[in-house]
């Protein structure tokens, strides 16, 4: 490109942000040269200036300065692929929980990372081909889930359906239930924890910690299902906040440890007698506006070393289990 033009927001890019829609349209456009632009005016909204975060509606024109010429077609950004393992591509398309025009929902499996990262050769996000069942566009993933913590997870089969679900989580207009076996049993049954947490960079990885002072509030609501005498207890758990690792270090501070978590609960969090060393986290439900009207809600089973666990301390699966907090 090399003069100004003028482009008009799609019908199918509400809500989405300005640096992600540029993103879209000119990925050769490193985020340094598109803060640059936007901070000297040389790009703008309706005429106006604006930020990396405005959100757009259809109908908006955007002022586009030369951005220079695009790259060869050979040395285009692409969407990540990875070469998948037949049975791998079998078990995500058989984790399928709901499946319509606008949304994807599927049971992640535990152990598979959402996205790629340092030593990740395999992720949901480099799988997403697989996932298509004859769709037009590849689905896009709204959230994400840590590796080892398998359950529900969104995914927009369009652009526009992925810009209003990540909307709606966003906005918090969304509920999500996480089960959990902890170490041991909370002093109080049922309550509200309510702990700022702050990153903590490290040889060994990221590592959230309590922080009252620096730290981003984090509040999580939770509520014990069942209990095997002391040793452990089944608890349901709704995030009102979503900061990295947040169930898992709120579950360490009341002292019960989530079960396999080595992480946040050292050697206390693994249970003796043929329980799994498997983290034992799971996003069983959400529950949302749905893109085309009307609201969503999912459910997805346990996995394979939860139930073999759930099976072994007797806990069973009642109405009450999936009640939202």
């Amino acid at each position: 490109m090399s003069q100004v033009t003028t482009r008009t927001v799609a019908d199918g890019e509400s809500d989405l942000r300005l640096d992600r829609w540029f993103k879209r349209h000119y990925p050769w456009v490193g985020h340094a040269k598109l803060e640059k632009l936007l901070r000297t005016g040389q790009i703008r909204v309706d005429g106006g200036r604006a930020k990396a975060a405005t959100r757009l509606e259809p109908g908006q024109t955007i002022r586009i300065p030369p951005l220079g010429e695009p790259p060869r077609d050979d040395a285009a950004p692409r969407p990540v692929r990875i070469k998948a393992d037949p049975s791998r591509i079998a078990e995500l398309q058989a984790a399928v929980l709901h499946k319509d025009d606008a949304v994807l929902v599927i049971n992640k499996p535990a152990g598979l990372a959402t996205q790629g990262g340092t030593g990740q050769n395999e992720h949901l996000d480099g799988l997403l081909d697989h996932l298509r069942f004859g769709a037009a566009e590849r689905p896009r993933l709204v959230h994400r889930l840590d590796k080892d913590t398998s359950g529900v997870i969104l995914l927009g089969r369009s652009a526009a359906a992925a810009a209003k679900l990540a909307n709606a989580l966003r906005t918090r207009d969304a509920q999500k239930l996480y089960w959990a076996l902890v170490a041991g049993v909370p002093a109080q049954h049922q309550g509200k924890i309510i702990l700022a947490l702050s990153k903590l960079p490290g040889a060994a990885g990221e590592r959230m910690v309590a922080d009252e002072e620096d730290g981003k509030n984090a509040v999580t609501l939770y509520r014990t299902i069942d209990t095997a005498g002391k040793r452990a207890a089944w608890l349901a758990m709704a995030p009102l906040t979503g900061r990295t690792h947040q169930l898992r270090v709120h579950c360490a501070a009341l002292r019960t440890p989530i079960v396999g978590d080595g992480k946040y609960g050292g050697q206390e969090a693994y249970l003796t007698g043929g329980v799994s060393r498997k983290l034992h986290l799971h996003a069983r439900a959400i529950r949302l506006p749905h893109p085309d009207g009307g609201r969503l809600e999912v459910r997805a089973p346990l996995p394979p070393h939860m139930e073999a666990t759930w099976n072994f301390l007797g806990f069973s699966i009642g109405k009450d289990a999936d009640a939202w907090l």
